[in-house]
């Protein structure tokens, strides 16, 4: 029997992000909900209630401003989010869900909270805890 291949800590952390995603993304497929990308989806978890600039949905992305950028003139086409001039600066513009965008953001909450009580049937609640436990964790500074 050939080794085992042992994967480093960020790929196992990537594997299960895709998990997630491609669940999330088969499930609003299912539903009828305008198709997404992976990208679109981190844009949407990391969008304010109140809106959000493109350069700040960038920075907390990790991604470039073009690319956000893109992704919400997607989502803005499909009818998922808006832009609207931040009242607190005329040289700024929001980026905010619109009602069915706060549907979809309602729909894939519940379909993420599915998915983890499906991870938790099949590795057990208490590694689940343990893993989101470790998650919510201040890591501090990388090294």
């Amino acid at each position: 029997m050939p080794p085992t291949r042992r994967h480093s800590f960020p790929h196992l952390l990537s594997d299960a992000r895709r998990w997630f995603e491609e669940g999330l993304l088969a499930a609003l497929e299912e539903a009828g909900v305008a198709r997404v990308s992976p990208t679109q989806v981190q844009l949407f978890a990391v969008l304010d209630e109140d809106g959000t600039t493109v350069s700040e949905l960038a920075r907390r992305m990790g991604v470039t401003r073009q690319t956000a950028h893109q992704a919400v003139h997607g989502l803005i086409a499909a009818g998922l989010l808006e832009q609207l001039p931040d009242p607190a600066s005329a040289r700024r513009r929001l980026v905010r869900r619109t009602e069915e965008g706060e549907r979809t953001h309602r729909r894939a909450e519940a379909v993420l909270a599915r998915l983890e009580r499906e991870l938790a049937d099949r590795i057990g609640a208490d590694a689940v805890a343990a893993l989101r436990a470790a998650l919510e964790m201040d890591w501090g500074s990388p090294v």
